[in-house]
């Protein structure tokens, strides 16, 4: 039963705070930044005021879809952000662009969470499928469950090692973009705000992975 309680906090909070994001989001999409520069414009600057030369900034699809791909090395920027003169736009840009930074760098949690990426792929593709068998077969083949179990514990850790990663890049973009002059004190804390909440995402994701995880921890302890 607490465990079904949890699930269902995590749900309503998960739904609070996407409702707060694109509110967000919306609002400081209206406010131009300091220096009028486009959100493609803010990524390839932070970019060379890291020294970084050889990732390529690129439009993508989608809203909100953006993303740093350390494989092709692309920042890849949303259609409401790639030409976009604002605020969010430049916050959300430059966030990704610390994903590239962390890259650089060697930034350890990004290092971790790039070698998980496969184990991740696999087990998401299998686990739904391996816990329902599991449950329903339990008393045949035990080991199936916890093998579930396993599998979905393996997107709970990368789900956790995100964190660090999205606020270490949320914080090198809140300082470079004050650094840089595309947000003074009149918009500065409007970036911030928006990166708070993209990171309040990650958060809620984790919580209910774990909340996931314990649920059918629950189940196989109960069937011992």
């Amino acid at each position: 039963m607490n465990i079904w309680t949890i699930m269902i906090v995590v749900m309503v909070l998960s739904f609070i705070v996407q409702q707060m994001l694109q509110s967000r989001f919306n609002k400081y999409s209206k406010v131009g930044t300091a220096n009028g520069m486009s959100g493609a414009e803010v990524a390839q600057k932070m970019l060379h005021d890291n020294g970084i030369y050889d990732v390529k900034v690129v439009p993508t699809r989608g809203m909100l879809t953006d993303h740093y791909n350390p494989q092709t090395k692309t920042v890849a920027l949303s259609e409401g952000v790639y030409a976009s003169r604002s605020v969010a736009a430049a916050a959300v840009a430059a966030h990704e662009c610390g994903h590239a930074v962390q890259h650089a760098h060697g930034y350890a949690p990004l290092k971790m969470r790039s070698a998980l990426v496969p184990v991740v792929n696999f087990s998401s593709s299998i686990v739904q499928w391996v816990l329902l068998a599991g449950v329903i077969f339990f008393n045949t083949f035990p080991s199936l469950l916890w093998f579930g179990i396993i599998l979905f514990a393996t997107t709970t850790l990368f789900s956790f090692i995100t964190l660090p990663v999205e606020v270490n890049a949320s914080s090198r973009a809140i300082a470079w973009l004050g650094n840089a002059g595309v947000t003074d004190q009149r918009t500065h804390h409007m970036a911030v705000d928006a990166l708070k909440w993209a990171a309040y995402t990650y958060v809620i994701a984790a919580l209910g992975s774990l909340a996931t995880l314990l649920y059918y921890i629950g189940i196989a302890r109960s069937r011992d």
